[in-house]
Parts: structure tokens; C-alpha cells; sequence
């Protein structure tokens, strides 16, 4: 049996941990933008096999919107992001727009399980060899980067992005229907 101050300090930590995860859950709201170098670059290209068995490449989407998403199904802040990226890709079906999710250090199988039963519409490249995610600088998942129409990269994002953050960098930038939009940064 438990002596009651070993029960006592238990029932402490218990606590202190509680309110810690409620403290980072509260204030995860938003991601953070990304100071990165290859912000107001083009966009490197890229081409990979989606889970669907279809080839992306970055480069036929040229003239529209593209969010360039790297995740894990690890990650704990990647499967609270997905909600978001599916909500942006379903208020924008038909709109020049489009998201891609690359794996990052994560197994094909797991990926293929994790977007069966989440539902996700948008293409996902389950096997990403590392070189992508250089070429984008990625450092942590999530991690996000929005290509205009144009072909630069015009933001990142670090942590979790919302679909409220990727419009608002779309609409900054010269929004749906600006055949250019980006250009000017």
C-alpha cells in the first residue's frame, strides 16, 4: 500500500501535467510564419506517386493556387491540421486552388491507413526520399508552403496552418481570381 504523501505528489504531477497539455492545447490556434529563404523563390518542382496511384507534379499546376503541406502521421499537430486542410479544399472546390501533402519520415503503409479513415480529398505523395523537403528547407511537421499562381512560394508556415491563415495569405497576395497573383513580391 501507498504511503498518502507518495499518493499526494502522484496526484501533483497528475495535475501539473493536466494543466500543462490544457495550456498547449488552449494556445496551439495558429501556426507561425516562416522566415525562410525560399520564400519569394520559385517553387522547386517536384513530382511523386499520390496513394490514389496518380502522378503529382508541382509544375503542371502552374497558374493556381498551390499549399505544398509536409506531414507525418506521427505527428500529433499534423492530424489536428488535417481538419483545416480539408475544410480549405472543400470551401474551395472549383477554385484555382489545390493542396499536396508530402510524407515526412513516415511509412507508406501507415500513411495509406491514417488517410483512409480520415477522409482527406487532396492528393497525398506517401514516399517523399527527403529530397523535397530539402529543397523546401523543412526542418519539423508540419510545416506548410503556399505557391501562387505565378510559380513563387509567398509563405510558410511552421505548426499547424488554418484554412482562416491560408486564405488570408491568398487574399494579401492578389486572391482567387488575379491570374498573377504573386508576382509582386
Amino acid at each position: 500500500m501507498r504511503s498518502p504523501s507518495t499518493i499526494r505528489v502522484v496526484s501533483i504531477l497528475v495535475g501539473i501535467v493536466a494543466v500543462a497539455l490544457v495550456a498547449l492545447l488552449a494556445t496551439r490556434g495558429t501556426s507561425t510564419p516562416i522566415a525562410s529563404q525560399i520564400v519569394g523563390q520559385a517553387a522547386p518542382n517536384f513530382s511523386g506517386t499520390t496513394l490514389d496511384g496518380s502522378t503529382y507534379e508541382l509544375s503542371r499546376h502552374r497558374g493556381e493556387w498551390v499549399v505544398v503541406n509536409f506531414f507525418a502521421t506521427w505527428c500529433t499537430e499534423c492530424r489536428l491540421e488535417d481538419p483545416q486542410i480539408q475544410q480549405f479544399v472543400t470551401d474551395h472546390a472549383g477554385d484555382p486552388v489545390s493542396v499536396v501533402s508530402l510524407a515526412y519520415s513516415d511509412d507508406a503503409e501507415s500513411i495509406r491507413t491514417y488517410f483512409a479513415e480520415s477522409g482527406a480529398t487532396w492528393p497525398v505523395i506517401p514516399s517523399d526520399t527527403g529530397r523535397v523537403a530539402l529543397d523546401y528547407g523543412v526542418t519539423k511537421v508540419p510545416e506548410s508552403y503556399i505557391v501562387a499562381p505565378s510559380g513563387l512560394v509567398v509563405q510558410g508556415f511552421f505548426g499547424g496552418v488554418t484554412a482562416a491563415e491560408l486564405d488570408a495569405v491568398i487574399a494579401a497576395n492578389g486572391g482567387m481570381s488575379v491570374a498573377d497573383a504573386g508576382m509582386s513580391r
